[in-house]
């Protein structure tokens, strides 16, 4: 008997900087398959279904009596991450149970954006995984984030997601270079 085997491929978790990610807009679906997975369009042009950040805990906090769940701040060279830890992310939600603030961290998590009945947009990340990392693995992610991020910018206007973007955003691809610059400056290597 010959089974037909379909084998899934994870997406890769993309690099951003909080900077970059607190403007982000545009959530969609890329099928209307109720399976497909939503994306959040990154201002730099790429379409992320997981992020990876890294940056200092600075705050968190335990909310809900029956329906448990954390929230986090997390500050990484460019400004700050909002996440969320609950019981739909039982792993995530005891890990960042168990870390003391302050501390370096690498989240793995879903976008999520939302916007007000008064048109503000609310954009968090919807913690999958936590952990605690030292200056070093911050270090490093900032390298690799700022080296993605300039690579996301050389690409502007190339793919239907970059130009996508563009017409969205709006976008100045010197006002993120800056950013990436001044990330830079704080890596300790």
């Amino acid at each position: 008997m010959n089974r037909r085997q379909i084998s899934y491929e994870r997406e890769p978790a993309r690099r951003v900087f909080a900077s970059e990610f607190r403007e982000t807009r545009v959530q969609f679906k890329a099928s209307d398959d109720e399976k497909s997975p939503n994306y959040a369009l990154l201002p730099s042009g790429v379409r992320a279904n997981r992020i990876l950040v890294v940056g200092t805990l600075t705050e968190k906090q335990r909310q809900g009596d029956q329906n448990i769940f954390y929230r986090g701040r997390i500050i990484d060279p460019t400004g700050t991450f909002f996440i969320m830890a609950g019981s739909y992310q039982p792993e995530a939600m005891q890990q960042i149970a168990k870390i003391e603030v302050p501390a370096f961290v690498a989240v793995i998590g879903k976008p999520n954006i939302y916007q007000t009945p008064e048109g503000a947009y609310l954009v968090s990340i919807n913690a999958e995984s936590i952990s605690t990392v030292d200056r070093e693995t911050r270090d490093i992610w900032v390298l690799d984030t700022a080296r993605e991020t300039l690579d996301r910018l050389d690409a502007i206007g190339t793919t239907d997601d970059s130009r996508k973007a563009q017409e969205e955003y709006g976008i100045k691809p010197e006002i993120y270079r800056k950013m990436v610059y001044d990330a830079l400056t704080q890596v300790q290597l």
